[in-house]
């Protein structure tokens, strides 16, 4: 990931992964979202809400567009977009930009 190493060990019964520990994925374009979506979910990932889903292992994810800071940014646009955002499962950037 990235260049970095990351160990997932098998803690047994005692030991489940949860939300305390996730990983972000920021992503350009709502294509880097549709293949990190799809490629987390297969084998039997699911789905979360707002950008979030859990991978086949139980490890958390959230894929995010690299734009939404600056759309949650502009106090104008702010309440909308997070209306938008907290009703969806897979981010769309399109109906981001558009809130």
């Amino acid at each position: 990931m990235d260049g970095k190493k990351f160990i997932g060990l098998n803690g047994g019964p005692n030991f489940k992964f949860n939300e305390a520990v996730s990983f972000v994925v920021d992503s350009e374009t709502q294509e880097e979202i549709d293949y990190y979506w799809s490629s987390l979910i297969v084998d039997g990932g699911q789905e979360g809400k707002c950008g979030w889903l859990k991978g086949k292992f139980g490890i958390s994810w959230q894929i995010v567009p690299t734009v939404l800071p600056k759309l949650l940014s502009d106090p104008n646009r702010a309440q909308k977009v997070m209306e938008v955002f907290m009703g969806m499962k897979k981010f769309d950037i399109k109906a981001l930009e558009n809130a």
